[in-house]
C-alpha cells in the first residue's frame, strides 16, 4: 500500500514535470516559415542586456522601447557584450529571396536574432515581441529556433484619403500595426475626384479649392442622398515628410498615388484649363466614375503633371510612383476636336491607345527622375468596364512601357498571365479578395486569408514576376476612423499573412489562435474591429 502510494506520487510528479516542459507553441502573425521547438523555457532577467552592431542601433532602440512599453522590462544597451541576454547579429550569405529574412534562436544562453539586413533584424524583433510571455511578474520565452523570410517582396496596405481625409495620427497608428505585421508598403492614395490631399507649392489652388467639397454622398453609390456637411483636409509637405520618416523608421516604404488621367475632378475644379472641356466645375460630392479627365493632348497639362511629379518625388524616397490610371471614361476625349486631332497626328486609333501613349509619356518622365511607374491594370489598355466599348479599347500598336509595374485589381486572371508573358511585373490586388471597403459577407476573414497572389496554374517561370499583394481601404462610404477600423481590423492580419507566409505553411486554425492576442491589443486601443469569422 505504501509502495503504491509512493509510486503514485512519483508518477504524478513525472507527469507534472512533463506537463511543465511541454513546448508552448509560438503564436505569431504572420506565421513563420519554419519553427523547431526545444525543451524548456528561457526566463529573462529583471534587467535585460541587449548587444548589437552599430549598424542596427536603430533596431536595438526599437527593441528597447518594445520591452519597456509592452512588458515593463528594464533594459541596457550594451553593444559589445558577447554574453548579453539578447544579441542582434548581422550575417551574410542569404539568397536574394531571403535577404530580409531572419532567424531567432532561444536557448539557455539567451536570445539571438540574426539577419543579413537591418530590415530582417526589425522583423525578428516583431516576432520576438509576440513570443515573449508575461506570467506572475516573469518574462519567459519557449526555447526553439525560427527561420523566416517573406514569401513576397510587396506586402501593401492602401489608404484612400481622396474620398475622406483621416489625418496624421490615424496614418501613424496604421503604420504601427503594419510594422507589427511585417507589411512593408504603405500605398497612399492622395488625389481623387472628391479631394486633393497633398500640398503642391507651385499650384496652391489644388488644396485651396481641391481639398474642399460642400457635401458628401451617403449610404451607397447612386443614392442621391447627401449629408449636407462640408468636408476638407490636406497634408502639408512638412506633414508628408514627417509621415514618410515615421514609416521608414518602421521599415515601411510609402508609395504615393497621384491619379491621372482620370479621377482628376478636384484638380480640374482648381484649374479648369486642365480638363478636356475647359469648363469650370466644382469638386464632386457624388461618388462613382466621373466624366471630367485631363486633356492629355495639351502640352500645358503635361507640364502641370511634370511639375506635380517633381514636387511629389522630393517628398517620397520610394523608387515607385503610382499614377492610378483606372476608370477613365473616354467620352470627353471622343468629343474633343483637340484630342481627336492629337490622336490622328500621333497615329493613335483608340482612346485606350491614347491612354497607353500618355501613360508612356509619364513613364519616361518618371524614368528620367529614377522612378519606376506603377498603375492599375487599365493602363495596359484592356477593356475592364461596361462603359467602355469594344471599339474604344481595341488593341493598338502602342505598347505599355517596359519596366512598368501593373497593379491588377479587376478582370479575369488570364489578364495577369498575358501581362506577365509580356514581361511586366504584377502586384495582385484582385478586388473580390482584397478590397477592405467590401463588407464581411463579401469578404469574410477566411476568404481574405485564403487569397493566393499567384493565380492557379500560373507557369513556374512566371511566378517570380508576381511581386506580391496589397489590401485596399477605399474611402467612399467610410467617413470616420471608427468605420474604417471596423473594415480594416481584423482582416489586415489575414492579408499580412497572405503576403508573408508561403502558401504551404499557412494554417487558418493556428492563425485564429494567434489572432486572439491581436484582438486583445486592438480592444485595449479602443479599436472596434469587425467579425473574426
Amino acid at each position: 500500500m505504501k509502495v503504491n502510494f509512493i509510486s503514485g506520487i512519483c508518477i504524478s510528479l513525472l507527469m507534472l514535470s512533463c506537463k511543465q516542459e511541454a513546448p508552448l507553441n509560438y503564436q505569431v502573425i504572420p506565421t513563420p516559415q519554419s519553427v523547431a521547438y526545444k525543451t524548456g523555457h528561457l526566463e529573462l532577467p529583471s534587467e535585460v542586456k541587449i548587444a548589437f552592431p552599430e549598424s542596427v542601433k536603430k533596431e536595438a532602440d526599437v527593441l528597447q522601447e518594445i520591452l519597456s512599453s509592452d512588458f515593463n522590462c528594464r533594459t541596457i544597451l550594451d553593444p559589445q557584450n558577447t554574453m548579453a541576454d539578447i544579441q542582434l547579429e548581422l550575417t551574410t550569405g542569404q539568397s536574394e529571396k531571403e535577404k530580409d529574412g531572419y532567424s531567432i534562436d532561444v536557448s539557455s544562453k539567451g536570445i539571438k536574432i540574426t539577419s543579413g539586413t537591418s530590415t530582417g533584424i526589425f522583423y525578428g524583433i516583431q516576432t520576438l515581441r509576440q513570443i515573449i510571455r508575461a506570467n506572475e511578474g516573469k518574462l519567459t520565452v519557449q526555447k526553439g529556433t525560427i527561420s523566416d523570410y517573406p514569401a513576397f517582396e510587396w506586402r501593401a496596405f492602401m489608404l484612400d484619403e481622396g474620398r475622406h481625409f483621416k489625418g496624421k495620427e490615424v496614418v501613424k497608428q496604421l503604420l504601427d500595426e503594419m510594422a507589427r505585421l511585417k507589411m512593408n508598403v504603405f500605398h497612399w492614395h492622395l488625389t481623387e475626384d472628391q479631394g486633393w490631399r497633398i500640398e503642391i507649392k507651385k499650384y496652391p489652388m489644388l488644396t485651396e479649392v481641391g481639398s474642399y467639397r460642400g457635401s458628401t454622398e451617403i449610404n451607397h453609390f447612386g443614392s442621391n442622398e447627401y449629408d449636407g456637411k462640408p468636408h476638407q483636409g490636406f497634408y502639408t509637405q512638412d506633414d508628408i515628410k514627417e509621415i514618410v520618416t515615421y514609416a521608414a523608421d518602421r521599415h515601411i516604404m510609402v508609395v504615393p498615388e497621384i491619379e491621372m488621367p482620370g479621377h482628376a475632378s478636384a484638380a480640374i475644379a482648381a484649374y479648369p484649363w486642365l480638363g478636356t472641356t475647359g469648363k469650370k466645375i466644382k469638386v464632386p460630392c457624388k461618388f462613382g466614375v466621373q466624366y471630367d479627365i485631363y486633356n492629355v493632348a495639351d502640352p500645358k497639362v503635361v507640364n502641370f503633371l511634370t511639375d506635380v511629379i517633381d514636387e511629389v518625388i522630393t517628398l517620397f524616397p520610394s523608387p515607385v510612383f503610382h499614377i492610378g490610371g483606372d476608370e477613365v471614361r473616354y467620352d470627353q476625349w471622343n468629343e474633343s476636336p483637340m484630342v481627336q486631332s492629337y490622336m490622328k497626328k500621333n497615329d493613335l486609333a483608340t482612346p485606350a491607345e491614347l491612354q497607353v501613349y500618355f501613360t508612356n509619356t509619364v513613364s519616361n518622365i518618371l524614368a528620367s527622375k529614377n522612378k519606376r511607374m506603377m498603375g492599375w491594370n487599365e493602363i495596359t489598355g484592356a477593356k475592364l468596364h461596361e462603359y467602355q466599348s469594344e471599339k474604344d479599347t481595341k488593341e493598338g500598336n502602342e505598347k505599355l512601357a517596359a519596366g512598368t509595374i501593373v497593379h491588377f485589381w479587376k478582370g479575369d486572371s488570364s489578364l495577369i498571365v498575358s501581362t506577365l508573358k509580356k514581361g511586366y511585373e504584377v502586384v495582385n490586388s484582385f478586388h473580390e479578395y482584397t478590397y477592405l471597403d467590401y463588407d464581411y459577407k463579401s469578404i469574410p476573414m477566411e476568404k481574405a486569408y485564403n487569397f493566393n497572389p499567384i493565380p492557379a496554374g500560373l507557369p513556374t517561370e512566371l511566378q517570380p514576376k508576381v511581386l506580391g499583394t496589397g489590401c485596399q481601404m477605399w474611402g467612399e462610404f467610410i467617413p470616420t476612423t471608427e468605420s474604417m477600423n471596423y473594415k480594416v481590423y481584423p482582416r489586415i492580419a489575414a492579408y499580412a499573412e497572405v503576403g508573408w507566409t508561403e502558401a504551404g505553411n499557412k494554417d487558418y486554425q493556428k492563425f485564429k489562435l494567434a489572432l486572439a492576442n491581436f484582438l486583445t491589443r486592438w480592444s485595449s486601443m479602443g479599436i472596434k474591429y469587425g467579425p473574426t469569422e
